[in-house]
């Protein structure tokens, strides 16, 4: 229908939204490589989880692998935003292959927190997600036993062999109400682990989360640009339907659907840390085929973090 005969949709605007530093820096790195060496460049998995930056990458010559014997001998290879696991770092090194690291920092600083606590001897307990790219490299990169722990439920049941030497660690894009419960569970039944409370949990999720809470008391429904395999963005639609919201993830605009917005006055829109802003400004250009849209932006936190890009793209 034509929106402007229609009702208004006061559309909120999270702060902040979209990319964090981490994301930039990931992609920086992909593109710098393609204007200085050239493609194909590979990245091992996604660089970071969202449909439209990796397609947009793989349009301009990057090519996306999911191990390492997929790169020819000699190719430029990135290890994406997620981090990677020792014996994939070892793959690369044996094979002379030249690697630019993307990791985060905030992910890289989670492995250096783990190596530490297992060269005191203690067993890991992670909390996250099993399967997520993230997780499965911070497994990787300590030496010792790691008890991926994903609820209360299972902190509730876990086993370990020496609960005078347990430490715990979090994957970076959990919800931060979750993680607390889950850590309060790990203390009541290990009181002696040692662990970084939320710390660990990266400063953009936290905010980005902090963002949906205070967009929740102001909106009818939720929208949360995102793609389905991105945690942080699952985590920003959950919340949203914890809080008593109609709450969608949605890749773009093209997902949109006119039976959301029935009795609907006030949308709020946020997007995950993997987001770029081309899709969000997208989706309000497709909110106005349901009503007549009034923008508004909601205060929140400043982000102006940087992190150093690695020397092989650094002098581009």
């Amino acid at each position: 229908m034509d929106g402007s005969n229609s009702k208004t949709l006061r559309v909120i605007l999270a702060q902040p939204r979209g990319f964090c530093a981490g994301v930039e820096r990931a992609i920086d790195i992909v593109e710098r490589a393609l204007v200085k060496f050239g493609p194909p460049i590979y990245v091992r998995h996604e660089i970071v989880h969202n449909r439209h930056v990796v397609e947009d990458l793989r349009a301009r010559g990057a090519v996306f692998v999911d191990e390492l014997d997929e790169v020819p001998d000699g190719a430029w290879t990135v290890f994406s935003a997620h981090g990677v696991a020792r014996k994939v770092v070892q793959a690369a090194h044996d094979r002379e292959l030249p690697v630019i690291d993307a990791t985060c920092p905030l992910v890289a600083k989670v492995h250096a927190e783990g190596r530490r606590y297992a060269a005191q001897g203690c067993e890991l307990v992670l909390i996250g997600h099993a399967g997520h790219a993230e997780v499965e490299g911070t497994i990787g990169q300590i030496d010792g036993t790691v008890y991926l722990v994903q609820t209360v439920e299972d902190a509730q049941t876990l086993t370990v062999n020496d609960p005078s030497k347990l430490a715990y660690i979090t994957q970076t894009t959990l919800s931060v109400d979750d993680t607390r419960g889950i850590i309060a569970a790990l203390k009541d039944r290990f009181p002696e682990i040692a662990g970084p409370d939320v710390k660990d949990i990266c400063y953009a999720t936290q905010n980005r989360q902090e963002a949906v809470h205070s967009l929740a008391k102001v909106v009818d429904l939720l929208l949360v640009v995102g793609s389905k395999n991105s945690s942080n963005s699952n985590r920003l639609r959950e919340i949203g339907a914890e809080l008593g919201h109609p709450s969608y993830l949605i890749d773009d605009a093209a997902a949109l659907r006119a039976e959301w917005f029935t009795g609907v006055t006030r949308v709020g829109v946020t997007a995950g840390a993997s987001a770029p802003e081309i899709l969000v400004q997208g989706v309000i250009e497709g909110l106005r085929s349901f009503g007549r849209v009034e923008i508004e932006l909601l205060d929140g936190t400043p982000e102006d973090v940087k992190f150093k890009l690695p020397a092989e793209v650094a002098s581009l």
